[in-house]
């Protein structure tokens, strides 16, 4: 049995997962093809937009963004201090790790701001057409609407393991802790004190419990949504891991990812 049978056995109508390492994909399950919503899986390729149009220099992280006292920089690594939801401000920029979705939007207005372009256009022209992810759609909210493929996904983890669309120092820079010390909650599993992110992508860091595995280094990053969806790299192994469902994610997932992972890497 391969490690990603284990998911034959989860609560779950379908899914579909993966495991990405530098020659490519080790072994995968389900329908490659077959259309997920992502949930907050999307802040990873909003942010990954976002560093494109840095690169390109049509924003700069620290141009100020969204409330008072905030950046570019701030709002990918959910320090603006604004709500989840809306843009009400609840704390002082670089003060506390809010996780705000609505943070994103901003960001997605103020590209199609400097860059004179829709967001989804701009997150297909930037990320998904050159990495053909073909069956990859935002149609609503920047941070947490897109749906996307295994496929597609798959072609982004590997992305995410040697950039092509990004310097190699800029990846590094957004995987690394942002704003270091900030105290905040990561939805569904609490308060944690520090709780580390970086542009766009939340680090593994010493956050007990989580989503991903036991094994997991320190320098692990991704995102889970509440879709039932996660991805996450370890570079440390060179290893990511794609798994998308379409059951919502809940108790059910807690004990279920962080054993896939640990299995994952113990392949």
């Amino acid at each position: 049995m391969t490690t990603l049978e284990l998911t034959a056995s989860w609560p779950v109508d379908h899914v579909s997962a993966a495991v990405v390492t530098d020659s490519g994909v080790r072994e995968e399950v389900g329908d490659t093809q077959r259309v997920y919503e992502l949930a907050s899986v999307t802040k990873l390729l909003t942010a990954y937009a976002v560093l494109v149009a840095v690169e390109e220099g049509a924003v700069e992280l620290d141009q100020p963004a969204g409330p008072e006292g905030s950046t570019v920089r701030h709002l990918l690594a959910h320090a603006s201090g604004l709500a989840f939801g809306d843009r009400t401000v609840q704390a002082a920029a670089g003060t506390k790790r809010i996780y705000s979705s609505a943070g994103f939007e901003v960001l997605a207005e103020l590209i199609e701001t400097e860059a004179g372009i829709a967001f989804p256009d701009y997150l297909d022209e930037a990320v998904c057409r050159p990495l053909q992810m073909t069956n990859t759609a935002l149609p609503g909210s920047a941070g947490h609407s897109a749906s996307s493929t295994l496929a597609d996904l798959t072609r982004f983890a590997a992305e995410l393991l040697e950039p092509t669309l990004l310097a190699s120092q800029t990846l590094s820079s957004a995987t690394g802790v942002q704003f270091p010390g900030l105290n905040g909650i990561v939805p569904g599993y609490g308060s944690h004190k520090p709780c580390d992110w970086g542009l766009g992508f939340e680090l593994r860091g010493e956050k007990t419990p989580h989503w991903t595995g036991r094994n997991n280094s320190t320098a692990t990053f991704g995102h889970f949504g509440q879709a039932g969806t996660f991805l996450w790299v370890d570079p440390t192994v060179r290893t990511a891991c794609v798994v998308l469902t379409d059951r919502a994610f809940g108790d059910w997932a807690k004990p279920l990812w962080p054993a896939l992972s640990d299995a994952v890497l113990a392949g």
